[in-house]
């Protein structure tokens, strides 16, 4: 199937890498209007040649993003992907940590769908899809203390907003991913490679705990932010949807 989003316009945050870039292509390449937002707008490049709008943002600055969000719209679909992976637990959580965390992972996102749903009820349409993960409220995960923390307080969100405008035409649903290979876990496999022996050793740590012996890709996950994206999931609402390769089970 082909132009599957043609006609919706589309925002996404943290475009420049992963799944925000991976999402930001598959969701264009279905014909619809996309604009790829990052705070580092070097990572945009090469977006602009499938037809993506680029442009940089923190997501940390309200005015920003108030200001973007709005010249952006009206908008039809919401990927609040912008979000970062601390390692800790709760004895070794630092106030700066916890802070930017929550600063980054939860505080932001809310920003964003709050400047961007009003036009969303105005029309009586709209989805909303927020990047959480399988760590946190659905499965506890080692090291993984305040980002678990921020991400079950994603899907709490998630529920919350989707509760409060079901009945308004705007839909709003999470990811909750196990690993998946970003540059983002690079980074992490990396901070990991002296303790486990070596980089190959770490990145061996992390794909052992996959049930199916893999990592996701990120065009896995985008092809399920494309689906919640089109009205193909018109009935899906308030879910935190585990795509995990098993981690749960």
């Amino acid at each position: 199937m082909a132009g599957r989003l043609a006609g919706k316009r589309i925002f996404v945050t943290a475009a420049g890498q992963g799944m925000g870039r991976a999402s930001a292509l598959a969701m264009a390449a279905e014909g619809a209007s996309v604009v790829a937002t990052d705070r580092d707008l070097d990572k945009l490049v090469g977006l602009a040649e499938a037809g993506i709008e680029t442009q940089a943002l923190d997501v940390l600055d309200d005015a920003a993003v108030a200001r973007i969000v709005a010249a952006a719209g009206p908008l039809d679909v919401l990927f609040n992907c912008a979000g970062f992976v601390h390692q800790n637990t709760a004895l070794t959580c630092t106030d700066a940590e916890w802070d930017f965390a929550f600063a980054l992972n939860v505080r932001a996102m809310w920003k964003v769908l709050a400047a961007a749903l009003p036009p969303m009820l105005e029309r009586k349409r709209g989805s909303i899809i927020n990047m959480a993960s399988a760590a946190g409220s659905i499965k506890g995960a080692p090291n993984r203390f305040v980002y678990g923390t921020t991400k079950a307080a994603v899907i709490g969100m998630t529920r919350a907003v989707a509760a409060d405008t079901v009945t308004q035409g705007v839909r709003c649903n999470c990811l909750a991913p196990g690993t998946v290979d970003t540059p983002s876990l690079h980074d992490r496999i990396a901070a990991n490679a002296d303790a486990a022996g070596g980089f190959e050793a770490s990145r061996a740590a992390f794909i052992a705990r996959q049930a199916m012996g893999r990592l996701a890709t990120a065009e896995e996950l985008a092809a399920l932010v494309v689906y919640l994206a089109t009205d193909e999931s018109a009935f899906v609402t308030g879910q935190a949807i585990v795509i995990d390769g098993g981690w749960t089970l």
